[in-house]
């Protein structure tokens, strides 16, 4: 994105209330999660029960609970980004880029969370243990606390981000998608939506095994109902962020408002390319244990989907880069 996107915004109407009420609601359901964390970093096993494989590894641990305290204080950055005056002035790539990275991390929690919920309620299994031996990870309690602060977080977020959006760059996505100028997409980032389209064939048809029961590349205690409906919202994510993208990149399904395959390649290209990326990073963690190792389908499948997320994502930029060029040259 370029500096043009910085413009001078219209104001649009809304309550003060209400976004004092959503900055507080943001800021509040990111303080369990924050409390856990820092009280594990400082040597507390509340929600650890014996025998979880948290505890084998101490630093690592820290670590990874400070990276995540990390995250999720940023939640807090942004939402006074998006609810303070100041917020307007930042640069169109330092709000965008973070506000894509928590889209990416919230989004498939957001989603999956309740799929689970609904699939243990109707009767079917659960992945409660780590390692092969059955261990518990976590209390079932954290669970709850934690996924539920997210949900409210993605909730908040999101409602500053789609108010503070239309206000700075809501001339971007005006009409519809036949409206659009020939050629707002150019000849390489056809390419590259293509080029994403078309490796987003491997982890979409990897994922679509697992949903269907196979068990390759899975390890123990992976084949779960639970699980399973979530390989289901992978796919989802996938096939979304291709299709928004190659709507965008050639102009098709003309008669759609352009928001919609935007939010498509905005959403699920963050969230194919973001929990991709997370998921890789924590196989990449030490196991001491041969059965907790990662599967070289599993790596590549992860791998494959941070790559597709990534390249789908770049479309979109540039989208908005060169509707940003555009519509300044307007009256």
């Amino acid at each position: 994105m370029t500096q043009t996107l910085t413009a001078t915004p219209a104001p649009v109407p809304g309550s003060t209330r209400t976004l004092r009420l959503l900055r507080a609601t943001a800021i509040a359901a990111c303080l369990p999660y924050l409390g856990l964390k820092v009280a594990w970093i400082a040597g507390s096993r509340v929600g650890i029960p014996e025998g979880s494989a948290l505890l084998e590894h101490r630093v690592t641990m820290a670590v990874g609970n400070g990276l995540t305290v990390l995250l999720d204080s940023c939640v807090i950055v942004l939402t006074l980004l998006l609810t303070r005056p100041w917020g307007l002035r930042v640069p169109a790539w330092a709000m965008a880029l973070p506000v894509w990275v928590a889209t990416g991390l919230l989004a498939p929690i957001m989603a999956g969370f309740p799929l689970q919920l609904l699939t243990r309620a109707l009767g079917g299994d659960t992945a409660t243990s780590s390692g092969a031996e059955g261990e518990p990870f976590l209390d079932s309690w954290v669970f709850g606390v934690v996924y539920t602060g997210f949900i409210v977080q993605a909730l908040a977020l999101g409602a500053l981000f789609a108010r503070y959006a239309r206000r700075r760059w809501g001339r971007l996505w005006r009409g519809r998608v036949r409206d659009l100028p020939a050629g707002v997409v150019r000849a390489p980032y056809r390419a590259v939506a293509v080029v994403g389209a078309v490796l987003a064939s491997f982890p979409l048809a990897v994922r679509l095994y697992w949903l269907c029961g196979g068990s390759a590349g899975l390890r123990d205690g992976e084949r779960t109902a639970d699980v399973q409906v979530l390989e289901g919202m992978h796919v989802a994510f996938l096939a979304a962020a291709a299709a928004g993208t190659l709507l965008l990149a050639f102009r098709d399904g003309r008669a759609l408002p352009v928001p919609a395959p935007l939010a498509a390649n905005w959403v699920c290209s963050a969230a194919t390319a973001c929990w991709g990326g997370w998921m890789l990073l924590a196989l990449l963690l030490p196991a001491d244990d041969p059965a907790d190792r990662p599967t070289t389908l599993l790596t590549l499948t992860y791998a494959g989907q941070m790559t597709v997320g990534l390249l789908l994502a770049s479309v979109g930029a540039h989208f908005l880069a060169r509707r940003s060029a555009a519509v300044r040259t307007l009256p």
